[in-house]
């Protein structure tokens, strides 16, 4: 990212709506928004390969894998305001597991991007497809979304619910409701 110019864009916006640069608490506002901003959309700058790592573990284990309750946040494409939730990823290995932490940090290289809630839920579930060779994954993300929430409708107890299923997750109805049932949902 080139910071120069989102510290510069930013500086436009505040002045924009009337605002003083030179007051004092917004003298150096331009460049931690630059800097916040370059945080919240670091996905941009991560790999899935140099995310996972080789963090591929041979396993023998043929049941259901499930990392519940990983936080997410997420900025909207559309308004730019944030998302906010949790992501739940299971997987079925075949011969190989992936480090749990990684699980986590594979969430977080998509939902670090100007994103939808519905592209997010399949990005993940088909890198963790690829990346393991699951027999099947399944994902489901909840999110409370910023531009539902303070803008618009404004409608603060709305949580949005998506949900990507392949593989034996898709083919099987026993998997899928193994999955839902370990998510107590």
């Amino acid at each position: 990212m080139r910071r120069y110019l989102v510290e510069e864009n930013w500086a436009n916006i505040i002045t924009a709506i009337g605002e003083d640069l030179n007051r004092p608490g917004l003298v150096d506002t331009p460049a931690r928004a630059a800097r916040a901003f370059e945080f919240l959309t670091r996905g941009y700058q991560q790999s899935v390969d140099e995310v996972v790592n080789e963090a591929l573990f041979p396993s023998e284990s043929s049941e259901m894998v499930l990392v519940q309750n990983v936080e997410l946040y997420s900025l909207c494409e559309h308004h730019l305001l944030p998302f906010i939730g949790r992501c739940h990823v299971a997987y079925i290995p075949t011969g190989k597991v992936l480090g749990l932490s990684k699980v986590a940090r594979l969430v977080d290289v998509f939902a670090r991007r100007l994103q939808i809630q519905e592209s997010l839920t399949s990005q993940i579930a088909e890198t963790i497809m690829t990346v393991t060779g699951a027999e099947g994954v399944g994902v489901i993300i909840e999110a409370r979304h910023m531009c539902m929430m303070m803008r618009g409708v404004e409608k603060q107890n709305s949580v949005m619910k998506t949900s990507a299923m392949l593989g034996s997750f898709r083919e099987h109805q026993a998997t899928r409701d193994e999955f839902l049932q370990l998510l107590q949902m």
